[in-house]
């Protein structure tokens, strides 16, 4: 495709990193994305923006679906590209969004996997026996009291806590977004355990290696890893697990919805309701004690 085709993705890319301050990782996956619609509009001698079709992007989608590519992969992809388009009609380089009304094949619903509160205090209750097991159940404490993202916890600061009056703040939320979040009296005990014995660096994070430099999301899916296997947990627990039981443990609580949202960093509700796979005998329970009309009379 001529030179302008890839120069209207760059304009686009540094928009998106610019203005929208889209992460490194969101980046990436927009310029794969539209580096297979190129390929795809060269081999059908598309050679530009203006030339898409909706019929276009609908042959791209079923291409891409019959080539083993899953739904949920399909829609983001299709995501990428109506909010490409959107930019190229606000800079008024194409007329159309030919994106538009295309659907992606249905993305089968997966409730997330969660742990019971008897496994997470199974997992938590164990003792650490060095600094380095420390740092890593104040890491855990911190995933399941305040529902972090992986990506969350890993870019927290020193300067991010208040331990004294119980929360922290999560400064690179999705999005860019920050928010404040409680920390629960347990795991403020191990994060003040694992700062005694933290190595005297440099490095402005909160887990740090024993070499001083920040931890890196892979070690941190490792350690969690490790952990499991020496506490003879069965389970396969991965960090995203723990952020999924806090939502399902609070929202089963609490029944307040629109609190987890907050607390979880949920830019929609829609997002927040898979968690709301409660026990249907709890369900019961509250429609008899709350509604009029279901008290049951006593028998006589």
């Amino acid at each position: 495709m001529p030179n302008e085709v890839q120069q209207a993705v760059d304009l686009f890319l540094d928009y998106m990193r610019g203005e929208k301050w889209a992460s490194g990782h969101t980046l990436a996956n927009y310029s794969r994305d539209l580096a297979r619609l190129q390929k795809f509009c060269a081999e059908r001698d598309l050679t530009g923006w203006r030339l898409l079709q909706n019929t276009d992007i609908r042959q791209y989608v079923a291409v891409r679906h019959k080539s083993g590519i899953g739904a949920k992969s399909i829609q983001r992809e299709l995501a990428a590209i109506r909010s490409f388009f959107k930019f190229l009609l606000k800079k008024q380089l194409v007329e159309q969004n030919p994106a538009q009304g295309v659907q992606s094949p249905k993305v089968s619903k997966k409730l997330p996997k969660t742990l019971d509160v008897d496994q997470v205090a199974g997992m938590l209750d164990a003792k650490p026996n060095s600094n380095l097991e420390l740092r890593d159940l104040a890491m855990f404490e911190l995933f399941y009291s305040s529902g972090l993202r992986l990506s969350e916890l890993v870019m927290l600061d020193n300067a991010d806590l208040s331990l004294s009056e119980g929360f922290l703040r999560v400064r690179h939320g999705k999005g860019g977004k920050q928010r404040q979040v409680p920390v629960g009296s347990k795991a403020i005990k191990a994060i003040r355990q694992w700062q005694a014995c933290r190595p005297d660096c440099e490095s402005s994070a909160l887990f740090v290696s024993l070499k001083g430099s920040r931890l890196g999301r892979r070690s941190v899916q490792l350690r969690l890893e490790r952990w499991c296997r020496k506490n003879g947990l069965a389970e396969h627990i991965h960090p995203h697990m723990l952020r999924h039981s806090f939502a399902s443990h609070l929202l089963e609580s609490s029944q307040d919805i629109r609190a987890v949202q907050e607390l979880l960093g949920h830019a929609d509700v829609s997002t927040t309701q898979i968690y709301t796979h409660l026990d249907f005998q709890h369900l019961a329970g509250v429609y008899d004690k709350a509604h009029p009309r279901a008290k049951r009379s006593k028998p006589d």
